[in-house]
């Protein structure tokens, strides 16, 4: 299977991601620390064939976040996102 099978865009970790921020968090912006591109999370490239997500940026390719859950615990590295924007919930 190719990187390009087995991507996936954004909206599959959007369950994920709810649950640890407790909203919803797809169409969140999101700034890539290496080129800038600004996208939201429903547009990211996603790769599940690890032990936790790995998301990439759609311009560029560098890792933006990876997710890994386990024993009651959840990981999440951020180091390729500068910014993470979302709005408010009423």
């Amino acid at each position: 299977m190719t990187m390009d099978e087995m991507r996936l865009d954004g909206n599959a970790i959007g369950g994920l991601l709810r649950e640890i921020f407790a909203m919803e968090m797809t169409s969140s912006l999101g700034t890539c620390a290496h080129c800038g591109a600004v996208n939201e999370l429903a547009r990211l490239h996603v790769y599940v064939h690890a032990p936790g997500p790995v998301v990439r940026c759609p311009a560029c390719e560098p890792v933006l976040m990876r997710v890994v859950r386990g024993r009651g615990r959840y990981w999440v590295d951020m180091t390729g996102v500068r910014c993470l924007e979302f709005a408010e919930q009423a």
